[in-house]
């Protein structure tokens, strides 16, 4: 991920309720290990609007043709993982300390944090993970081993998305991953409108996107 502009404050602590906060507020950590807690809010916003997701012909054809599956929230621990182990072309070392790692983990026990899994066969090859706060999803990090799997991971994360009504998926900062995918810049605040709009709404459970965890989706 590239260095966001917009650092905001330094310290502080990674505890649930002070990422919630945070979050809601437009406001995410990013930092190394050598730093203390940094806190971000950019301006711009790089934002993907689910109706507007861009599906390339060779990525619909990976969708079809490479026999992956999608998951949803059966296996955070691998994801972060894997988000924090995979090396990237762009990017020296990982910014996803055990600080992180810890901190997400609790998040998802409380049910904020979700993941996305993408599958061959029986190996995780791709996926995501990113908190989901009322119509809003907050995108944190992704990874992939295979040919366009966390694209298809998020791909079908996003369709999914649309379909409960959220009407964007905050990608924190551009890059060619994301571009790639329909990601866009907006003001910080026209992101703050969403944020007071959207972050509230309380699902019912049948209309929650994450109520089916054991839900296994074909890409399509």
């Amino acid at each position: 991920m590239d260095e966001p502009n917009g650092l905001l404050a330094i310290g502080g602590d990674l505890s649930a309720e002070r990422l919630l906060s945070a979050y809601h507020q437009g406001i995410f950590p990013w930092f190394d290990d050598h730093q203390p807690i940094l806190w971000w809010s950019p301006n711009p916003r790089a934002v993907i609007f689910p109706d507007q997701l861009r599906i390339t012909r060779s990525l619909r054809k990976s969708m079809r043709n490479r026999g992956y599956r999608v998951t949803f929230d059966t296996a955070f621990s691998a994801v972060i993982s894997a988000c924090q182990h995979t090396p990237r072309s762009d990017q020296n070392g990982t910014w996803i300390t055990e600080e992180m790692v810890d901190a997400y983990t609790q998040l998802h026990y409380l049910g904020h944090a979700h993941s996305v899994e993408c599958w061959h066969e029986e190996q995780l090859v791709g996926g995501l993970y990113g908190l989901s706060i009322g119509k809003l999803f907050f995108g944190e990090s992704m990874f992939s081993i295979k040919t366009d799997a966390s694209k298809v991971a998020f791909v079908t994360l996003a369709q999914r998305l649309q379909k409960a009504g959220f009407p964007l998926i905050d990608c924190q900062v551009p890059n060619s991953h994301l571009t790639s995918l329909g990601a866009t810049d907006i003001p910080r605040k026209e992101f703050q409108h969403y944020l007071k709009n959207y972050l509230h709404y309380k699902f019912e459970p049948q209309q929650d996107p994450w109520h089916d965890i054991t839900l296994y989706e074909r890409p399509r």
